[in-house]
């Protein structure tokens, strides 16, 4: 599967207040940072602008660090943009300084659309949105010590207990601290690409995990939960062109080990044959050109499948229902 092509660059706002929780907001900017590092590693260009705005101008962190040089916040938002909003230090979170007021103000004048501005809250972050009444009617997650605090800020909103993250139409909410960093991980997937997504957690040196409510993880980010930087190599590489002409010796040139030593990495570390993966990938490259409306034999091409044969040999492998033809329906799944 290609990744996303190159489209607008997305405007990222942090909004921070003191307070703010240093990894609610470092660790989801770090991502955005290593995938844009990623990107143009390929040729292609950044796709994530960073701005951390403000009330005012300095803010003292939730470690005492004085974060200084903050952007005001913004009169007007560029499209697509993503305001993301973070924890505060404390058991709850106090809306009654100037510096809440004044942000809280700014984000009722906000009207998330998908595709357009989208809300992102880290942590307790989602108890400001929902002071701001941006969670009525919506279903969102937040910090476990915050569950309750959040269901009487806003007794509209449907808080999930329990998840990783939720996802709600333009609003995304996690569950607090590292689940920014998976959260934002889902959001440069969707973006980005699975593959550009399994190279950043890859680079992070974290698990990709996702929310129990979610869809299963592309064939893309399966296998992936190790630190083999050989392996990871391979895998971008398959990953990122899927219709080459991949044999266990080229994918070990790449992994620069001997073609047995790559076999023997590959199930003591990602639990599966090279070529076994490899048919894997070509199988999910396949079936989202099904999805964008190419033939079978056109789809079996794009993957890498040498006829239409070998990719409904392969369909029925991976226990895939029915056929390649009706996998292009809107209503298949698997």
């Amino acid at each position: 599967m290609q990744d996303t092509p190159p489209s607008s660059p997305i405007h990222v706002y942090f909004a921070l207040l003191p307070g703010s929780l240093v990894l609610d907001w470092a660790g989801p900017a770090e991502a955005l940072r290593i995938a844009n590092q990623a990107l143009v590693g390929r040729g292609q260009p950044e796709r994530f602008v960073q701005h951390f705005v403000s009330p005012t101008p300095q803010s003292v962190t939730s470690v005492g660090a004085v974060l200084t040089g903050l952007e005001p916040l913004p009169a007007t938002l560029p499209t697509p943009a993503w305001v993301v909003l973070v924890g505060l230090a404390g058991k709850h979170i106090d809306v009654a300084g100037d510096e809440a007021r004044a942000l809280l103000h700014w984000l009722r004048g906000l009207r998330p659309v998908a595709g357009q501005l989208e809300l992102v809250t880290v942590c307790a972050g989602s108890v400001l949105a929902a002071h701001a009444g941006l969670l009525t009617g919506r279903r969102a997650t937040t910090h476990h010590l915050h569950l309750d605090e959040l269901a009487a800020v806003d007794p509209r909103c449907d808080v999930v207990a329990n998840r990783v993250f939720v996802a709600d139409g333009a609003v995304y909410s996690s569950a607090g601290v590292t689940t920014g960093i998976d959260l934002l991980l889902h959001r440069i997937s969707d973006t980005c690409g699975p593959a550009l997504a399994a190279q950043v957690a890859q680079a992070m040196v974290v698990a990709l995990r996702r929310g129990p409510n979610d869809p299963e993880f592309s064939p893309f980010l399966h296998h992936r939960n190790h630190l083999h930087p050989a392996l990871h190599r391979v895998q971008d590489a398959v990953g990122q062109q899927p219709q080459a002409d991949w044999s266990v010796p080229q994918m070990a040139e790449v992994a620069h080990t001997s073609p047995r030593h790559l076999t023997r990495l590959f199930l003591e570390h990602a639990g599966i044959a090279p070529l076994q993966y490899l048919r894997r990938i070509r199988l999910a490259t396949a079936e989202a050109a099904l999805r964008s409306g190419q033939n079978v034999t056109q789809a079996a091409l794009m993957a890498g499948f040498s006829s239409d044969t070998q990719l409904r040999r392969a369909w029925h492998q991976f226990g895939r229902g029915g056929t390649p033809s009706q996998g292009a329906s809107p209503g298949h799944t698997h």
